[in-house]
């Protein structure tokens, strides 16, 4: 099991490009940014719907990605020199991997019995990044931040005083 972050918030950012940016310019400060943690929080998994999924699509994407991986076996096959050139090789790895890719790609695609007929791409997005760093070093680091102009306004504990 992994540990919790631990550190005080030194820095708020909407995106994870702004947090990434607020920690280059700690480094660029020659800052220790071994102890600084970048923390996504309000995590949530976004499933983006690209399109609809046919039996075409299916048929064409398992083709084509199989015939890929045919050109990567034709090109082996022939740089061993056991297929009598490259021509031969490489069409016989296309046909064979493409055929193959089509069958890799139907059969579960025939099992789903029409119950997903889209694609889609799924991520996990943050509603805000957070800087933690360690406590003896936040001070400084939560200043250089606020420079950046890119913090939403977290401020570290104020340890002086």
């Amino acid at each position: 099991m992994r540990p919790r972050p631990t550190g005080w918030p030194v820095g708020s950012f909407d995106s994870y490009v702004d947090a990434q940016a607020a920690v280059d310019t700690l480094s660029d400060e020659e800052f220790d940014v071994s102890k600084v943690t970048i923390v996504g929080v309000d995590l949530m998994e976004v499933e983006r719907v690209i399109g609809r999924l046919t039996w075409g699509r299916v048929i064409g994407g398992g083709a084509l990605s199989g015939a890929w991986i045919g050109i990567f076996f034709g090109l082996f096959i022939s740089l061993l020199g056991l297929g009598g050139g490259l021509l031969t090789p490489l069409l016989i790895g296309i046909t064979m991997g493409a055929v193959f890719g089509i069958i890799m790609a139907v059969v579960p695609y025939a099992f789903s019995g029409g119950r997903r007929d889209f694609t889609s791409q799924t991520q996990i997005v943050a509603g805000r990044y957070d800087v933690l760093c360690e406590p003896d070093l936040a001070p400084r680091a939560r200043d250089i931040i606020a420079r950046t102009g890119l913090d939403r306004g977290t401020q570290a504990p104020d340890t002086e005083g």
